[in-house]
């Protein structure tokens, strides 16, 4: 009893640290768990610790988020997966809430329009970057390809992104059974895939928050920057409770603060609906990853030996990549509005792709070139 609760107690200061520091995206955060986990304290072996890197991959939800679940109950358990997992989440959580306090409280004034606006094309750099690293190991086969293709045209024709996710994965697993490109091809011009039309619009409530919320961390595939293509057309085109200058706003929240980024939640929680709003998007976001964490671990060396699961997650995963790209393009027309947020755009990019630079500094430098902007316009 003693041992455990010692591990419970070195677990929770451990990824209480980490939600705090842990800056940079998922990629990061996998790095900084490794250092941690196996080799400063010896906790996981380097095998163990890529095997459940791996089995992130083939469940929804955030990856740095589940691998920490994942950490927790390797050390201490089911009680060590719930305090690992939370300890990661809740200071991001609660940085991003005090955020979204100030933004609706100060986020009108001219200054804080100026930050936002430096800050925005940042994010449509990060993002793009993600799409350039992701697409290469994602891209595995001229097959792959011709699926991705497909998956932006039909995202782009306003084809629902779930069924967009869906039926990647489906053509991939055809195409692997038929060694060819021809099923793909023939199942995106299936009338299923064309004749979902969009969803009613529902008012807003903390019920419907949170099967929003739920429904996005129960379902995404990919990278969190995907969380992009799901908030948009939930919250922005079909239920009308964001703007796409408030959508930004929050993803850009999202890359500045350390921790996961789905605690974007918080912030579009607390804007359309207070404290209590945080509270439901937060615990919507988060929940299935704990849920597919405890039903998967066992299953896991089965999904990862079988060809199929694997022709799947292939196809979802370029699907994803395919949402990214397309709301990518739509953001950035309101994002790139003039020459400086172009050219703040451009030289993030080089930063990001040739140097390297973490996304949070840029994040606050475009800030600061947003708020020196508005000082000389000002002047």
């Amino acid at each position: 009893m003693h041992a455990r609760t010692s591990s419970l107690r070195e677990l929770a200061l451990l990824f209480l640290r980490l939600g705090t520091t842990a800056f940079g995206g998922p990629a990061a955060h996998v790095a900084m768990m490794e250092d941690e986990v196996v080799r400063r304290r010896g906790w996981l072996t380097r095998e163990a610790f890529l095997d459940y890197l791996g089995a992130t991959n083939l469940i929804p939800g955030p990856n740095s988020t589940e691998l920490a679940i994942h950490v927790g109950h390797a050390r201490a358990g089911w009680p060590g997966l719930l305090v690992a997992g939370a300890c990661f989440i809740l200071p991001a959580a609660l940085l991003v809430g005090a955020i979204a306090w100030a933004y609706v409280r100060f986020g009108a004034l001219p200054a804080a329009v100026g930050v936002l606006r430096g800050v925005k094309p940042v994010v449509i750099a990060v993002v793009l970057q993600a799409l350039f690293t992701l697409g290469h190991t994602a891209v595995k086969s001229r097959v792959l390809a011709a699926i991705g293709v497909g998956a932006v045209v039909a995202s782009a024709l306003g084809v629902h992104e779930l069924l967009v996710l869906a039926a990647a994965g489906a053509c991939a697993v055809l195409a692997h059974a038929r060694h060819g490109v021809g099923s793909a091809v023939a199942f995106w011009k299936s009338p299923l895939v064309w004749s979902v039309g969009p969803a009613a619009a529902a008012p807003l409530g903390l019920a419907p928050l949170f099967a929003v919320f739920l429904k996005v961390g129960a379902v995404l595939f990919g990278s969190g920057y995907v969380l992009l293509a799901f908030l948009r057309a939930d919250l922005v085109e079909r239920l009308h409770w964001l703007t796409e200058r408030q959508l930004l706003d929050a993803i850009a929240v999202g890359q500045v603060t350390p921790g996961p980024v789905f605690t974007t939640a918080t912030f579009v929680g607390y804007v359309l609906a207070g404290a209590p709003g945080a509270a439901v998007a937060t615990l919507g976001i988060f929940l299935p990853a704990f849920v597919f964490v405890a039903l998967s671990g066992p299953l896991v060396p089965r999904i990862r030996r079988s060809v199929v699961a694997g022709a799947a997650l292939d196809g979802v995963n370029v699907g994803s990549l395919a949402l990214m790209a397309v709301v990518t393009w739509q953001l950035a027309r309101s994002a790139l509005v003039d020459v400086p947020t172009v050219i703040v755009a451009i030289v993030s990019a080089i930063a990001l792709l040739r140097f390297r630079v973490n996304s949070a500094w840029l994040v606050l430098a475009g800030a600061a070139v947003g708020l020196a902007t508005y000082a000389l316009r000002g002047a």
